[in-house]
């Protein structure tokens, strides 16, 4: 895997981690006890910590990429395990065909 494809990939599975460790521990105004400024939105967060959420994201992106890799490298899941339609009957005994090595094609004209 080239590594302009890691850091692309990396920053994907980051991304998403940041949008999905973001509302944890949050807590609005109301919550808190704390006064709210004029023209603020009831859903404002009184404690965002940003440092966290970006050491979350961090943590959470790695492992889910080590995982990615990991499975890059070994061929767990394939493509083809997770196609869950049956493919038609030619394109299955093509499939058959080329997985067994046959010496001939079958029905081949």
């Amino acid at each position: 895997m080239e590594i302009t494809s890691i850091v692309a990939i990396y920053s994907l599975f980051w991304v998403m981690s940041a949008f999905l460790v973001m509302p944890f521990g949050i807590r609005t105004h109301h919550e808190t006890g704390e006064e709210m400024v004029a023209g603020q939105a009831d859903s404002a967060p009184s404690n965002f910590q940003p440092r966290r959420i970006v050491l979350r994201a961090t943590i959470l992106s790695a492992v889910l990429f080590a995982l990615y890799y990991a499975n890059y490298v070994n061929g767990w899941i394939t493509a083809s395990d997770l196609n869950v339609i049956e493919p038609p009957r030619e394109i299955a005994e093509e499939q058959a065909w080329l997985r067994d090595g046959a010496p001939e094609r079958p029905n081949a004209e």
